[in-house]
This record gives C-alpha cells, structure tokens and sequence, in this order.
C-alpha cells in the first residue's frame, strides 16, 4: 500500500510594531512671545484639613521634604504651595486647640479620604510652616463660606503671627498671597448661601472681608504680600452674569480698596469628575486634543486678567475631581497627562499650576504619610508607606526641561501628528532642549507597541547643534502605578531621593531619535 506522508504547517503570527516618521523644525532662538517659565511651574495645593501631617508637628515631615527638595536640587526654586481648598472654608481657630482637630465624615468606596466637615486650629497649625524649606513661598487660604467676620480675623491674626516668627524669617519662607475664600461660586450649591447667590453678592462680601483681613494683616500696595483674586471652580468666561474674571473686574472689584492688593487671578480647573463614582478612561485623560481643548477654554479669562496687568495661574488644578478616578489618575498615563498638560498651560499664559494634594487622594503627585487604607475603595491594607505616584516623574521632567538658569522661556513645537507633543525650551535666548510626549495609551495585550521616529531641522540664526543627549521617561504599560524609571533611575524609594546609575543616550543630531507609545524624552541639544 503506498504510504501516505502527512505534514502539519504551523502559522506564527508575527506583531511587528510600526514605525512612524515625523520631521520637526525648532527655532535656534527663541521666537517673540516665548513664554517665560519660573522653578515653580509645577506647584502644589494642599487641602488643609491635614496640613499638620504634610508639614509634621514636633518636627518637619522628612519625607514630604526630601521630596520638595529634589526640585530645588534641579531648579535651584522651591515649588509654591497652597495651603487651602474645599477645607479653608470649614476652618475656625481656637486658643485652646495646639494644632487642629478635625471631624471627618465616614469613608466611601468613591471617597476613601474625604475631606473633614470641621477643623478647628491653633496658632501651631500655622507655626509648623517653618518646617519647609527655605525660601518656600506660601498661598494661605482663609474661611469665607462660614461668614464669620471674627473666624477670618483669628485665623488672619495667627497666620501673620507664624510668618513673622524668627523660625520663619530665618528660613524666608514667605507668604506671598491671602486667598479668602474657595470656590465661592458653588457656595449655592453646597448650601451655604440662598437661591440669590450671584457673582454681584460675591464681590460685595468678598470686598468686606478682604478688607478685614487687609487690615489685620498690615496689607499695602508695598507689602510683601498680596491678595488672589476669584479661586473659582469654573468660569462663565465672557457671560458677565456668571461667575468669571470678567464678570468681577466689571463689577470694580480692582477698584476697591481689598482690590487693589490683588496682583493674581487664580482659577480652578479639573479635566474631569470622579464625584459620583462615574468612569473616566485614562486614554481621553491622555489625549492631546482633550487636553488643548480643555485649557484653550481659559483664553478670555487669561486674556482679561493679562490686560490689568495681572498674573494667571491655576490655583488648584489635577487630572479628575473628587480627588481623581481609580486606576486612571494614580497612573503612568496621567504623569505623560500632566506633563502635556502643564506644559500647553504655559502657552495660553498660566505663569503656574498648584497640583492638588490630599492624604490619600488618588491623584497625589506625593503621599507624604502611611496609609492604611486603599486609594481606590477604602478597603483596608497593609500598611504602605510614604511614596511618590507617577505623575511625580512628570514633574521632575519639567523641572529638568527649565533648569536653574532662571531664563528659561519654551514654545510649543508645531507637530502634525495627533499624538505627539513637543515643547522647546532655550536659555539666554538659545536653544538648549526640548520634550517630546506620545499620548497614546499603550496597554498589556494591546500587541505590539509602535513608535515614532523624530528627524530633527532648525530656522534662525545660529549654529545648529551637532548632538543629542536624550533621556526617557520608561513606562511599561500606562495602566501602571508604579516602576517608572527617568534615565534609568527611580524616585520609589523609602526617602523619597533618586536612586540607580543614571542612563543617557548621546547620539548625533543625525540620527533623531525614537519615542514610543506611553513614554517621554528629553533631548538637550549640543
């Protein structure tokens, strides 16, 4: 019988990435209007309820600081911080209280840290700022919402006492605004004014309590210190009925005499809400339209505050309010978010962000106390000890992209591609580096990751450079939480300080370089 031969083929499906190609051109010099970019871009906003954990009571907290300064190691520029938010509003001072005590309601799987319905502080609350670093500059928040004349007056007159300490002074550590009052265009919605609430009585009450505390404080045209004005949630923008910058500069508030201390506009901003437990998907937190369009909504209020020759910044900004969704703003995809996002914010005029920071929230940039409980539901845990969250690296990047020359100034590099980012950055007027970002979320399963290769031209006058060093941002998947490494090294460490053998490719500017789905690069030119 003939003998029949049987063959079995194996088919291997090969997922090859795909590589894309971009040219970017980047000017030599930098353009007229380059934004200007101080040490402090990335600052912080500190709900105050558990401010005397941040800071440490008997003595300063050293994680929490460490973790600040690595930014003064790299900018030579202490980040601002913003003591206040939703909890400056429930805040009443007591000789009888040494630090705060405070009442919280109970935990929920969408709030595993809420904030505290009641604080009540002693004139240590506000003494504990000497344990900052030096030359930290500090934006207080007082309590507008309660209307209680009497409470802002006690919190004014303990808030001066501790900035006019020795252990203060030594160290210059400087308070250099007075907000009154947080988000007063929700007060309506929390209940705590009528169905009449309007910008009109806003302006009327804020005028009055400003003053107060103006004259508690010894506040002048040539003092150090100044008011914020607004802190609102939202804006109606160029609706003059609502509650915008506009809105309040029409009303004459500049004209008053609280009024005229104000030097800044600060606005509040988040790209999302987490406040009933709805998802949010970390890929449209990511993308680079979402985020333009997101900040680009702000232009009239920035345009406004600009021409009264005022500064703008967002005094309380983060990825999702409601202190951030699960498993999106505790991720590696929200430091490449944040790192976008603040960088676009300096080309619509924001001169700063304060990051807002809670015990336990998910969308800390730094837990700075043992938690014990999950940051996702509230479910109980081993107890996990002080940390930075990814979007610390974002932060620490662009402390790196601005330096501590103190001249620094960046554009935003014009990039055809829905996905990639890039910002330049010079120095004395000089080119000096540049970020680049790919926003798409790459996740475990999704195949193969594909990359974009960026060839390098230059405009102006100039030599253009010879070399790059590049360094990564190394990310496995966006869904990540933790293993990061910049250049090769690590900020997951049990003090907070970098750790590992630094890593840094030098190519020639030939060559460009290679930036994949879910990273960012810095490439300093030479």
């Amino acid at each position: 019988m003939p003998r029949f031969m049987m063959w079995c083929t194996h088919f291997i499906t090969l997922v090859v990435p795909i590589v894309s190609a971009i040219e970017v051109t980047i000017p030599l010099t930098a353009p007229l209007g380059a934004a200007p970019l101080k040490g402090n871009l990335v600052s912080l906003s500190i709900e105050q309820d558990r401010w005397n954990e941040w800071a440490g009571t008997t003595e300063p907290n050293t994680f929490f600081n460490n973790v600040l300064d690595n930014f003064i190691q790299i900018t030579n520029t202490p980040p601002f911080v913003r003591i206040g938010a939703d909890s400056e509003d429930h805040t009443d001072f007591s000789h009888d209280v040494e630090y705060e005590e405070d009442i919280f309601p109970p935990s929920s799987t969408i709030t595993p840290y809420p904030e505290a319905t009641n604080i009540t502080v002693g004139q240590g609350f506000y003494d504990i700022i000497s344990h900052l670093p030096n030359g930290t500059q500090v934006h207080w928040g007082l309590n507008l919402r309660e209307y209680n004349l009497t409470a802002a007056y006690l919190e004014t007159v303990a808030l001066m006492n501790a900035f006019s300490s020795p252990a203060v002074l030594e160290k210059h550590i400087d308070l250099k605004f007075i907000e009154v009052g947080n988000e007063a265009d929700l007060y309506h919605k929390h209940k705590s004014r009528n169905g009449s609430w309007n910008v009109q009585e806003y302006v009327s009450e804020w005028e009055e309590f400003a003053y107060n505390v103006s004259i508690t404080a010894n506040l002048s045209k040539l003092s150090c210190t100044k008011l914020i004005g607004a802190a609102f949630a939202g804006s109606s923008h160029n609706n003059l009925s609502g509650f915008s910058p506009q809105a309040i500069f029409n009303l004459g508030i500049l004209e008053s005499p609280a009024g005229q201390l104000i030097e800044t506009i600060s606005q509040h901003h988040y790209s999302g809400s987490f406040c009933t437990g709805s998802g949010a998907a970390l890929q449209d937190l990511m993308t680079k339209s979402y985020i333009r369009g997101n900040l680009s909504a702000f232009i009239p209020d920035i345009e406004a505050t600009l021409v009264n020759g005022l500064k703008y910044i967002l005094g309380e900004t983060n990825s999702i309010s409601c202190h951030g969704a699960p498993n999106v703003s505790n991720t590696a995809g929200a430091a490449l978010w944040l790192l976008d996002y603040t960088l676009y914010a300096t080309q619509v005029g924001i001169s700063r962000l304060h990051f807002h920071e809670g015990i336990g929230y998910k969308y800390n940039l730094i837990q700075p106390v043992t938690l014990n409980y999950s940051i996702l539901d509230g479910s109980p845990i081993a107890p996990l000890a002080p940390h930075v969250q990814p979007a610390y690296y974002a932060a620490i990047i662009v402390a790196e992209a601005i330096g501590s020359s103190g001249t620094t100034q960046a554009v935003e590099i014009s990039i055809d591609e829905n996905n990639v980012s890039g910002y330049a950055f010079f120095e004395h007027g000089s080119l000096s580096r540049a970020v680049f970002i790919n926003t798409v979320a790459y996740f475990s399963g999704a195949g193969a990751r594909n990359s974009t290769h960026i060839d390098f031209s230059f405009t102006g006058l100039g030599y253009p450079p010879n070399n790059t060093s590049v360094k990564t941002l190394k990310i496995g998947y966006a869904s990540d939480t933790s293993n990061l490494t910049w250049g090769g090294q690590t900020y997951e460490t049990s003090d907070g300080r970098v750790d590992g053998s630094l890593t840094v490719d030098v190519l020639p500017i030939s060559s460009g370089v290679d930036l994949q789905e879910t990273e960012a690069i810095l490439v300093t030119f030479s």
